[in-house]
């Protein structure tokens, strides 16, 4: 073992990176020695009792021959619900015998500023431990992580391949809540499917766009963004595109959640002061997404929301084939199609003027 410390906590929404952070972390600490033994625990509340207990033999238990155990916690959470259960985690941390290691791994959502169990951080990190956090790379970051993890591979991109992989996976999308956490992996099993496919050759834009299937929360979040900004022609064109890779109920789902929330945030916005007393009871922390939502909130009237929002229990039914509402894939399409067009187009974009008895400050 080496003189670092056994104990780490990461968090964050890369789901890859922190899977890899734990093998070098547990690498590390072996450099001189046996490798560690992984053991996983994913807490839970109902088990707490137990699962402390043989989370303590595990790791406080000294070790006389071999390697010791990586005890590698999930939802850590759980162990701490009651002042018990908490002050027993807290006081095996100082406990770790030689040989053994600890790793509190937390899946935090896409934004987060701190983890989740802060608690638990600060008692490893005063104990000496790693507390880090890996956030999923977007835009022009997930390009070149995956420039960079295509030459760990000994994959030849062409110019642009990277760019257009990030895309295609949704590296792109701007929503604060898309899903982010496993890009990552999702990009290095595409740089291993591309491989197979040019052996000899640099991989092209092309041939990224021929292999690689768009991602879903792209291409809903687009149909999404351009529904609320009451562009017709571009959600029919999105819409042609995202049918192709996308399940029709998975497509109402993305379009119910925006109508909801300019229904939530028109309403607010009348006497909200800034973004974050609109933001806040909706559980959006980015000031960037409440300032959107605003801007396309105000190309409604609630009447028409409303409207929106029981046209779209229509097409679900339709969707779901509902008895009475015809079935078939042309019917399906045309359910969103005519939706589209009593709806998204009908009076057009509003002026931005719109009069309202509050300001939503920018942030």
């Amino acid at each position: 073992m080496t003189g670092r410390p056994p104990l780490a906590y990461f968090f964050g929404d890369d789901d890859l990176t922190i899977d890899r952070a734990v093998r070098q972390f547990a690498a590390s600490l072996a450099a001189d020695g046996a490798p560690l033994e992984r053991w996983d625990l994913r807490a839970n509340r109902n088990l707490a009792g137990s699962q402390l207990g043989e989370l303590h033999t595990r790791v406080a238990t000294p070790v006389l021959f071999g390697g010791g155990t990586l005890a590698v916690v999930t939802n850590a959470g759980a162990l701490t619900v009651t002042v018990e259960g908490r002050d027993a985690f807290l006081g095996l941390i100082p406990l770790v015998a030689p040989g053994n290691a600890l790793v509190v791994v937390e899946a935090a959502p896409s934004g987060a500023k701190a983890p989740g169990q802060p608690k638990i951080a600060e008692a490893i990190r005063a104990a000496g431990g790693v507390v880090r956090q890996f956030e999923s790379p977007r835009e022009g970051a997930l390009a070149a992580w995956i420039d960079s993890e295509a030459r760990d591979r000994g994959v030849r991109l062409a110019v642009g391949s990277a760019k257009e992989l990030a895309r295609r996976i949704g590296g792109f999308v701007r929503e604060g809540d898309a899903e982010r956490r496993d890009q990552t992996r999702r990009a290095a099993m595409e740089l291993d499917k591309l491989a197979l496919y040019r052996r000899d050759a640099p991989v092209t834009p092309d041939d990224v766009a021929d292999l690689v299937a768009e991602a879903i929360p792209g291409s809903a979040w687009a149909l999404a963004d351009a529904v609320a900004e009451r562009d017709e022609p571009r959600a029919m064109r999105v819409l042609e595109s995202v049918a192709e890779t996308t399940p029709e109920l998975v497509i109402v789902a993305v379009l119910h959640r925006r109508i909801r929330e300019l229904i939530e945030v028109l309403d607010r916005v009348r006497t909200a002061k800034k973004a974050a007393d609109i933001g806040r009871p909706m559980g959006i922390a980015s000031a960037w997404r409440v300032e959107r939502l605003v801007e396309q909130a105000r190309r409604w009237e609630p009447a028409e929301l409303v409207a929106a929002l029981d046209g779209l229990l229509e097409v679900e039914a339709i969707v779901k084939g509902a008895p009475g509402r015809g079935n078939g894939e042309a019917q399906r399409r045309l359910a969103f199609t005519l939706w589209l067009a009593d709806h998204v187009a009908r009076a057009g974009t509003r002026q931005q003027g719109r009069p309202e008895a509050g300001t939503v400050a920018r942030s």
